[in-house]
Formats: structure tokens, sequence, C-alpha cells
């Protein structure tokens, strides 16, 4: 039977519509899901965690074990391809390490017993120091550094006057108080390619490195 515009059965362009219907639903679906996922990759974005938090470049006072008796190995760096560069620096080890400001008005010692009140009295530079043999640059061993060590390193840290601090002494025991900067001490290597750069690479300079930071405080220590 076939309807009165001349078509096929009535059932035939039911079928047609439902199937319109059906489409334009599964399409509807289809965006909504794509932008609910654009949302969601929008909020799983990662954060920079390189940037320093401002609490944690104030000056801090006598960390506690803040320094390491003995080197912390590092992890060995990625397996280098033999495009790589022709030379390249590498930490082997590394240790938290106050970095002392030696000069005059820095550094104080008191006792037996009672109490010590210090004040940083003369203003300073506390600088990056570089040893080692062979070839080897300071700026680039700095560079290495703030991608392999800490971002917060630095070349210089200035030390201004004030930043007064007390602390108790034990009983018969002598106290003292160094100011300086809450640093690392680094072991480096400097390597050189061989022949394509696919083989072992070859050793052309090491040496170790204090690094300060931004971060300056007293340090507490006492003797007999």
């Amino acid at each position: 039977m076939f309807d009165r515009y001349g078509g096929g059965p009535p059932e035939s362009h039911m079928g047609i519509g439902s199937r319109r219907a059906l489409t334009s639903a599964a399409t509807a679906a289809l965006l909504l899901c794509c932008v609910a996922a654009g949302t969601a990759a929008a909020e799983e974005a990662p954060v920079d965690d390189t940037a320093v938090p401002a609490d944690q470049t104030t000056e801090i006072n006598e960390r506690q074990g803040w320094e390491d008796e003995t080197d912390q190995p590092l992890q060995e760096s990625e397996p280098r391809v033999c495009s790589g560069p022709q030379t390249w620096y590498e930490f082997s080890s590394k240790k938290a390490y106050h970095v002392p400001s030696w000069w005059n008005g820095t550094k104080y010692k008191d006792g037996p017993g009672g109490t010590m009140s210090v004040s940083v009295t003369r203003s300073g530079t506390i600088t990056l120091e570089v040893s080692g043999g062979g070839e080897w640059s300071a700026g680039a061993i700095l560079a290495k550094a703030k991608t392999t060590i800490s971002v917060k390193v630095a070349g210089s840290v200035s030390v201004t006057t004030g930043h007064t601090y007390s602390h108790d002494i034990s009983r018969n025991k002598y106290g003292h108080l160094q100011y300086g900067s809450w640093g690392y001490k680094v072991n480096w290597k400097r390597y050189q390619s061989v022949g394509s750069g696919c083989g072992a690479p070859r050793e052309i300079g090491h040496g170790t490195a204090i690094l300060p930071t931004k971060e300056t405080g007293w340090k507490y220590w006492e003797t007999k």
C-alpha cells in the first residue's frame, strides 16, 4: 500500500525519520563527549613545579641535620645517543652543605654556657667555588647544577647587615654561630665523545663545586 504522496509504504518514511533522529542524537552525544574530554584535559594540565615558593627563599636559621655526613650518589644519566653533544658535564654525587661567609662580622664564639645574641655586622658576597683539574668552565657547571641539583643555586649571594639571632649554650660548652648560605657541595666530571660518539667517552676534567643558594641563615654548633 502506498501513501498519498506517491512514495513507498508509510512504514519506510517512519524508518528514515527514526534513523535521522538516532543519527542526530548520536552526533550530539559525540560532541558532548569531546567537549567533556577537552575540559578534563584542561583541568589535568601539569603544574609547573620549577617555581620556587617565596617562603623558601627567605632567611633560615640553624637547620638541624641539614648537612649530609657523606656524599649522596646521584642517578646515572640517560643513555647517550651518537648524535649528542661533543662535551658534557655530569655530577656523580652531592651533599647538603652550609656555605660559610668567612669575613669578620659573620662568625661568633661564646661561652661556656649562657646565651649567644648575634647579628651580621658586615655585608659581603658568597660566591660559587669550583676546583678541579683538566678542562672545565664554572659557568657551565653552574648551568648544569640548576637543572640537575636545584633551581635555587646561584653564582653569588649577597649578605646584608642585620639578621639578629639568639641561641642558648649548653652548660660547660662553647657555642659557635656562623652565617652563610644553605647550599650544596658536588663532585663533577666533564666528558668528551670519542670517534662516532657511540663508544665510551673520555674524561677531560673533574673536581668539586660548592654551590650557594639564596637561602641564608645561622649555623650553630658546640665544642667543649
